[in-house]
């Protein structure tokens, strides 16, 4: 080994050690008569000394080479620091150098690596590996590599087994777009690459292995935003012989013991709530329950009294705000701009503040009086100081919008704490959502969902109104994981296709090979997919998922690092058999 140490463990109880170290210069410090030299690598930094008068010049002409990044070798005693830096756990030492060897010099870097740094987004993502030396990213890889460990760890332990699946798989219809790649041998046909590993572990039911994970990469042509990445990283499950509440207890386990072990807090009840009941108080299938400001439908109360906005509404429907009756106007409007921008979408936005003195001061004095007012608070359950804030319009718009209302405010007031965590399974789902475009039922989660117990005999005579046996684990507002338990009975799976329009010979084409496999004893089973790049940001308190991937792509799906995606030559399409100029 080149070193005998890291730069982050040598202590107070190592002095009069002789060690060598290796890392980056971090900085110099040149104060004439004294330099100071901070070595960095992951584990931490180590102060060097050099004093001029005991120092050989030839030391000192390599000392005074050096520039940021270089990478260097030094050896010498651990002696105490006289000016401790109670900042870093090396703080109370430094080394008194004898020798010093440059291994690699380095170009300026283009931005500062260290905590806070000069560089943009996109400077920083051409240039990742020097972003990784930073340590807000490093601890991110760090926080990602305990997890995965975690991971492993509690599967093993309840008797999962790791089984990898293929990546170049058959394209499917539903769902997200595929990424497709061209096959040479079979010219003509594709191969995609899995946006899950969905009908491979539901064959590895069927092969008997009972319980199977994998921490697995997907891939999806979508879109993206600051959570989602073209390709990114599942904690993918499957068991057999098992009941919903199997599927959510043995997941429960899972999510407390990563809890515990990556950032030692202990995660409350696991709560269940229905999809319905989550849009009709939350306004959205995702509800953060750390706060309150539950919705309350108003349309009783607050229509037929002359004022247009609300008679002509679908739904007119509020949240309590506790405590900010003393908003002053222009923080009121801020809050109406906010509503009306073309993400949110409402209209307008009506206000109701209830003093202390139990009178009540509104946006809409005009058309309802002091008793009508009343009537509204008690049915919010508000108090003198309470602010009421209402929208109206088309039921589901109104939801959504007055959901991202009740975020702001609750992020406003300091009820969203990255260090609080409340978590709660979704549940009964819609088994299919109505699309108007191509005139027909789509699976709300994917076509292999099992309806709930109760609606079987609905997907033939009803089908809009059939729950799916689905479940989503949310945490703070984020979607974490999400799965069902699976069909497993080859007449409802063809009744599943038949409902989604699928004639005999699409859904053999597509899950013939599933179809065919229900026909040799598939046993009950069920499973669920985590996000895993989404919770290792969620556990280091990011919005982000990119500081906890290695070489995320930027948000048009690029890697600027290495200029990908990027044309390829025409020998190797015409190889390909595909022809840019069909």
């Amino acid at each position: 080994m080149l070193r005998t140490h890291n730069c982050g463990e040598l202590r107070i109880e190592d002095i009069n050690k002789e060690v060598t170290l290796c890392g980056w210069v971090q900085k110099v410090r040149d104060k004439g008569g004294m330099i100071w030299i901070d070595l960095r690598d992951r584990y931490g930094v180590t102060q060097l000394v050099f004093d001029e008068s005991k120092t050989s010049q030839e030391i000192l002409a390599t000392v005074r080479k050096l520039g940021r990044e270089y990478v260097i070798q030094s050896s010498g005693i651990v002696v105490e620091r006289y000016a401790k830096n109670d900042k870093i756990p090396t703080g109370s030492i430094e080394i008194d150098v004898k020798n010093i060897d440059i291994l690699n010099a380095s170009k300026v870097p283009p931005f500062t690596i260290e905590d806070e740094t000069d560089g943009g987004d996109e400077l920083r993502m051409k240039y990742r590996y020097l972003d990784i030396r930073r340590n807000p990213v490093r601890k991110g890889l760090e926080l990602r590599h305990r997890m995965l460990q975690h991971t492993r760890n509690y599967l093993d332990g309840q008797n999962f087994m790791e089984i990898e699946t293929p990546f170049l798989i058959k394209s499917t219809p539903e769902g997200a777009r595929d990424f497709i790649v061209p096959s040479r041998v079979n010219q003509g046909e594709f191969y995609a690459l899995p946006q899950s590993p969905q009908t491979f572990k539901q064959l590895l039911m069927v092969s008997g292995i009972d319980r199977y994970f994998q921490i697995v990469k997907c891939f999806r042509d979508e879109d993206l935003r600051a959570d989602r990445q073209p390709e990114f990283t599942q904690i993918d499950c499957e068991m057999s012989f098992i009941t919903r509440d199997d599927i959510l207890q043995t997941f429960e386990g899972l999510i407390k013991y990563l809890f515990k072990q990556a950032l030692n807090y202990s995660l409350d009840k696991v709560e269940r709530m229905s999809y319905d009941h989550a849009m009709q108080y939350y306004g959205n299938d995702k509800p953060d329950i750390r706060f309150d400001m539950l919705f309350v439908e108003m349309n009783d109360v607050a229509q037929g009294k002359g004022f247009k906005v609300f008679d002509d509404a679908e739904l007119v429907v509020g949240i309590n705000v506790e405590d900010c009756a003393d908003y002053s106007r222009k923080q009121l409007d801020a809050l109406t701009d906010f509503v009306r921008k073309p993400q949110i979408g409402a209209k307008g936005l009506v206000y109701v503040k209830y003093n202390e003195d139990g009178s009540f001061k509104s946006s809409v004095d005009k058309f309802f009086n002091q008793e009508d007012l009343k009537v509204w608070a008690e049915k919010m359950n508000a108090k003198p100081g309470d602010l009421l804030l209402l929208l109206s319009g088309e039921q589901n718009h109104t939801r959504n919008a007055l959901s991202e209302l009740r975020l702001k405010m609750g992020s406003n007031l300091g009820l969203r704490s990255k260090h609080e965590f409340k978590a709660l399974w979704i549940l009964d789902f819609p088994l299919l959502e109505w699309d108007e475009d191509s005139q027909r039922f789509h699976a709300m989660h994917h076509p292999f969902t099992s309806p709930t117990p109760e609606d079987m005999e609905k997907l033939t005579t009803d089908p809009g109104a059939v729950k799916a046996n689905a479940y989503d684990l949310v945490i703070n507002g984020v979607e974490i994981g999400g799965g069902s338990i699976r069909i497993h009975d080859k007449t409802l799976q063809q009744k599943m296709f038949d409902a989604l329009g699928f004639t005999a010979d699409e859904a053999k084409k597509q899950f013939g090979f599933l179809m065919d496999a229900f026909e040799f004893g598939a046993p009950p089973h069920g499973g669920i997919a985590f996000g895993f790049d989404r919770l290792c940001a969620m556990f280091g308190g990011s919005e982000s998922i990119r500081d906890y991937i290695a070489f995320p792509k930027n948000n048009s799906g690029k890697d600027v690092m290495i200029d990908s995606p990027s044309t390829v030559s025409i020998d190797q399409l015409k190889e390909l058999g595909i022809s840019l100029n069909d």
